[in-house]
Formats: C-alpha cells, structure tokens, sequence
C-alpha cells in the first residue's frame, strides 16, 4: 500500500511538473519594435472571432493569445447578423467583450468593443469599433447600422475588400465610395490573413482611409515561435497614449503602419522614424585609406531588405530581424565616409513605392 501511495503521488508530481512546463511553454514574447518620437508602436489585432458567432474559442482565450503574441490591443468582433452556433450558445452580443474585459486589465491587453456588420457580398462586411452598445445595430438595414454606428462615435471599416467577387466583377461599388465620402466608413483592410487586397490600395490612399491588418482568426492560434517573422498579421498603432482612446484618436488620424509577413506598409512619415530608431550604425571599428568596416545592427522584429539608388555601398543590403551585419566599404584614398542611399524593398509607402532612406555612418555630414 505504501508503495501504491508513492506511486500515485510521483504521477501527480510528473502531471504537475508537465503542467508547469506547459505554461512556461507559453510565456509572452514581446515583439520588438521600437517607439517613434511623438508616438508609442502599438500592436493591434482589430479582427477576430469566438464562439458567439462562427469562432472556434471563448473571448478569454483570445486575450490569453493577445498577451502571449505580445499584442497591446485586440477588438472582439463577432458577427451580428451571422449566429450559426446560436443552439448551442445564446447570440448576446454584448458577452465577448463583458467576458474579456475583465481578464483583459488583469494581462495589460486592451481589449476593444466591436462587432462585424455581415452584408452579402456586396457590398460585404464592416467592423464597427468602440461600440457603447450593439445591440442598436442588430437589423438588416445596413444605413441603419451605419447610421447608428455613427451615432455612438464608432470607428468603421471595411473589411476583405475583394472577397467572393467574382472575376471580372468591379470590387470598388459606388456604394463604398458613398460611405467613404460621408465618413461613415473611415479604413479599410489592406491584408486580411495572409491576402493582399492591393486593388483598394489607392482608391484608399485617395479617399484618405485609415488602412489596417488583422488576422480575422476564427480558430485557436498557435503558441508564438522563436522567430517573429511567423507572427500573425497585425495593424501597428502610432498612438499618444497606450489607451483605448489613444488608439481611436491613432486610427482617425490614419497614423497605422501593416505588418503581414515580412511586409510594413505605411506612410512615409511613420515608416522613416521607425526604420530609424530600428537600425543603429556603429561608427567604423577598423579603417583603412581604402577600406572601413563598420556593423549595422537591428534591433527590431522585422527585416529588412535594402537595394542601392546609386553612389556607394553594396546593391543589396540585408538587415535580418533582431541580427547585425559587417558591412565592407571600398573607398579611394583619403575619402571621407559616405552616405549611403537605399530603398527598403519591403517597406511600401503605396503600391510599388519602398520607402527610400539614408544611412548615414558616424562621422559624416548628412547629404554628403
């Protein structure tokens, strides 16, 4: 009997060992990427499901993933009109945020009131942000909802712009158009997932939408990985307080950058201090009359990929993420350090326009 009782208590200390583990297992990982003057970088999933409408997960589980992904914010955003588990879980939609919130203050994730507006394509789905109550919009009527959206101040966009339409068919409707001019509509999404909706990008940049990333997960996500390139498709927040109104002030004020994949797209006046405060450039350790080496460190979560406009320096450069590299400068006899010129390939200010930046090396005179 004694054994049988030593037995049973070494499974248990096994079990709880292996639960330990587990949890270890999913610690947070922090995404690092760097503050820009005026603003916080904030990581933003404004996108997403649970049980309560076509989600696999409860709300908790999605603010537990928030904080281990290394996310600040997360919006809850369970259809309204789409209910399909609604034998199975009372359709309230005001219970995934009521059930988050809580858990949310206690992980320091900022958990966001929101719904999505589920109209057949098209014109196709809008997700209301910063609702006070949602219930109002639970109708058919899609200028109702937009209308009474508009009532409680919400923050609205427009999202998978181009999902099921069929080929040929135009994705941009008169409608979108109309809702964007009346400020009904204030962003869109530009990539849902891992799609790229490019063909609203500059309609968007025209009509001067807010663009935003998410991941729109209707399943359970996996643990993080060791490399952050495998992260989930975010929408970045230059906001001037880690609050949800400072979030809502960021997304009025169109001050977001996209990070899907090894992409970030943004305006050029977000993306230039970013790539700035990510990429250090150490003053040349080892010089020559002809040759200066010098180390190029990023700090940040994201890659970078550079190729040279003209002058010196290599034609392609790499910045892996969170890496240094060893750059060589051949220089003729006696000439100063210079300036170096790249595009940063993976950087996109609008379609097919990298942002273009300037590696000034210590030492030297800006713009020589």
């Amino acid at each position: 009997m004694h054994n049988a009782h030593r037995n049973r208590w070494n499974w248990i200390a096994l079990a709880l060992f292996a639960l330990a583990a587990h949890v270890a297992a999913v610690d947070r990982q922090d995404i690092r990427l760097p503050d820009i003057p005026r603003y916080q970088t904030l990581k933003c999933d404004f996108h997403m499901h649970t049980v309560f409408s076509d989600g696999q997960v409860w709300p908790t589980w999605r603010v537990e993933e928030a904080w281990r992904d290394g996310l600040d914010a997360i919006a809850l955003t369970d259809h309204i009109e789409y209910q399909p588990k609604k034998e199975d879980v009372l359709p309230r939609l005001q219970r995934p945020f009521e059930i988050a919130q809580d858990l949310g203050s206690e992980r320091g994730v900022i958990v966001i009131r929101g719904a999505e507006i589920t109209k057949a394509v098209p014109p196709g789905h809008f997700n209301a942000l910063f609702l006070a109550d949602i219930t109002p919009l639970a109708t058919n009527n899609l200028a109702v909802q937009m209308e009474e959206a508009r009532k409680q101040d919400a923050f609205v966009f427009w999202n998978h712009p181009g999902w099921r339409v069929k080929v040929n068919e135009a994705v941009i409707l008169p409608l979108h158009s109309e809702l964007a001019a009346q400020k009904l509509v204030q962003g869109t999404e530009l990539f849902n997932g891992s799609d790229l909706y490019s063909n609203v990008w500059s309609w968007a940049l025209q009509n001067k939408l807010t663009l935003l990333a998410n991941s729109d997960t209707h399943t359970p996500l996996d643990p993080p990985l060791a490399n952050h390139a495998k992260h989930r498709t975010l929408t970045l927040v230059f906001a001037k307080e880690r609050t949800a109104d400072g979030i809502k002030e960021a997304l009025r004020a169109g001050r977001t950058a996209l990070w899907a994949g090894d992409i970030l797209v943004g305006p050029g006046e977000l993306l230039a201090p970013l790539f700035a405060a990510a990429v250090q450039v150490a003053p040349p350790h080892h010089r020559t009359a002809k040759v200066a080496l010098l180390k190029i460190t990023n700090h940040s979560d994201v890659p970078f990929n550079l190729t040279r406009k003209g002058g010196p320096g290599p034609t392609k450069l790499e910045l892996p993420a969170g890496k240094t590299v060893l750059l060589k400068l051949t220089l003729a006899a006696k000439q100063p350090l210079p300036t170096l010129d790249y595009t940063v390939d993976n950087l996109l200010t609008a379609p097919d326009t990298p942002l273009p930046v300037t590696l000034t090396l210590p030492g030297t005179t800006p713009g020589k």
